[in-house]
C-alpha cells in the first residue's frame, strides 16, 4: 500500500494552491474564469461558475473531494480504509441533519432533495426513500435502521428530552467526531504520532470552539455543554474540559488552558480569533505531515484536509467575484475560508 499511496499523494499534493495561485485567480477576467478553473484541473467548478449556483458549486466541491478520496482508497484495507471512509461520512451526516430539519419544517420532498449532497459511490443512505418519510418519527425510525443507527439513536434521545433542533444537531456532530476519534486511535500504533497530531488539532479545536460558543453565545449550563463535547482525550482530556466548562468568561478559559495551547492562543480576544488560530495550527500541522510524514496514510489524511480547505477558498473567490466584491475583500474571504471551514 505505502509505495502506491505515497506516490499518489505526492502527485496530488501538486494540486494544492499557493497564495500566488489564489491571487492570479482573483485577478482573472470574468471571460477567462471558466477556462482558468479548467486549467487548474477543476472543470466541474468551471461549470458551477458559469451557472452562478452556490448550492451547485458546493456540491461540485464535495464531488471533487470524493473522487480524489476514491483514488486514494484504492490500495487501502482494514482499519486504514475504514478511517478514511468514515472521514467522508461527514457529508452524509450533513444530509441526515438536512433531512431532519426539513421534516420538522414540513418541507416538500422535491425541495429537500435539491439540497442534499450527492455521495455517489460513497452513499450509504437511500435519500429518495428517506425524504418521503411520513413524519419525523418515521424518519427517525428509518434512520435507526440505517448504517448511522448509533449516531441517530443518541441524537433522537437527546432531542426527545429537549425538543430543541440545535441539541439534535449538536448531538449528531458529537457522535460523528467520537466515531472518527475511535477509528483514529486504532491506527496510532501503526502511524506513530502523525495521525494523533492531526486528530488532536481537529478534536481539540472542535471541543474548545464548541465549548466557548455553547457557554458564552448560547448561555448553556456547564453540565449540558460538557455532555455535548467530544469524549476523546487529546491535549484537552475529559478532566481538563470539566474544569474549563465552569470558567466564567472566555478570558478565564484561555488562562486555564494547558501548554502549549495556552501559548498558541495567547492574546485571542474572541471566539472567532480562537477558531482561526486553531485552524491555522491544524493547517500548519497538516502541511508538516504531508511534507515529512513517514506513513502513507497520515500523508493522505493531511492532503485531504488541505485540499478541502483549498477548494473552499476557491469557492470564496468565485462567490466574491459573483458578488462583485473588491479585491481586498475577496483576499480576506480566502484567508477566512482556509481557517474557518471543517
Amino acid at each position: 500500500m505505502s509505495a502506491y499511496l505515497n506516490t499518489r499523494v505526492s502527485i496530488y499534493s501538486e494540486r494544492l494552491w499557493s497564495p500566488e495561485r489564489f491571487d492570479a485567480l482573483i485577478h482573472t477576467p470574468d471571460a477567462e474564469m471558466a477556462q482558468a478553473l479548467e486549467k487548474q484541473g477543476l472543470p466541474a467548478l468551471a461549470v458551477g461558475y458559469r451557472s452562478q449556483d452556490s448550492l451547485s458549486l458546493e456540491g461540485r466541491i464535495i464531488t471533487q473531494l470524493l473522487e480524489e478520496t476514491r483514488v486514494l482508497l484504492r490500495p487501502m484495507e482494514g482499519a486504514a480504509r475504514q478511517f478514511i471512509m468514515f472521514w467522508t461520512e461527514r457529508f452524509e451526516v450533513s444530509n441526515v441533519k438536512t433531512l431532519l430539519r426539513a421534516k420538522m419544517a414540513e418541507e416538500r420532498p422535491a425541495a429537500v432533495l435539491s439540497r442534499l449532497v450527492n455521495m455517489g459511490p460513497f452513499a450509504r443512505l437511500d435519500l429518495e426513500s428517506l425524504v418521503h418519510a411520513e413524519d419525523e418519527t418515521e424518519l427517525f425510525r428509518r434512520l435507526e435502521s440505517s448504517p448511522y443507527a448509533d449516531i441517530v439513536r443518541h441524537a433522537r434521545r437527546a432531542f426527545e428530552e429537549s425538543r430543541e433542533p440545535f441539541i439534535l444537531e449538536a448531538t449528531l456532530d458529537r457522535a460523528y467526531y467520537e466515531g472518527l476519534a475511535h477509528r483514529a486511535k486504532t491506527l496510532e500504533g501503526k502511524t506513530g504520532r502523525e495521525i494523533n497530531e492531526l486528530m488532536a488539532t481537529l478534536i481539540d479545536r472542535v471541543n474548545l470552539v464548541w465549548m466557548l460558543r455553547y457557554r458564552f453565545n448560547y448561555r448553556l449550563p456547564a453540565a449540558q455543554v460538557y455532555y455535548l463535547l467530544v469524549g476523546a482525550g487529546y491535549r484537552l482530556p475529559g478532566q481538563v474540559l470539566q474544569q474549563l466548562v465552569t470558567q466564567p468568561s472566555l478570558e478565564a478559559v484561555l488562562a486555564s488552558l494547558p501548554e502549549p495551547l495556552a501559548r498558541e492562543l495567547e492574546g485571542s480576544e474572541n471566539i472567532v480569533q480562537v477558531h482561526r488560530r486553531m485552524k491555522q495550527i491544524a493547517r500548519d500541522t497538516a502541511r508538516r505531515v504531508l511534507a515529512t510524514g513517514r506513513h502513507a496514510l497520515s500523508r493522505a489524511f493531511a492532503y485531504l484536509i488541505l485540499r478541502e480547505q483549498d477548494l473552499r477558498a476557491v469557492r470564496a473567490v468565485l462567490r466574491g467575484r459573483h458578488l462583485r466584491l473588491p479585491v481586498a475583500n475577496i483576499q480576506q474571504a480566502v484567508g477566512i475560508a482556509q481557517t474557518e471551514e471543517l
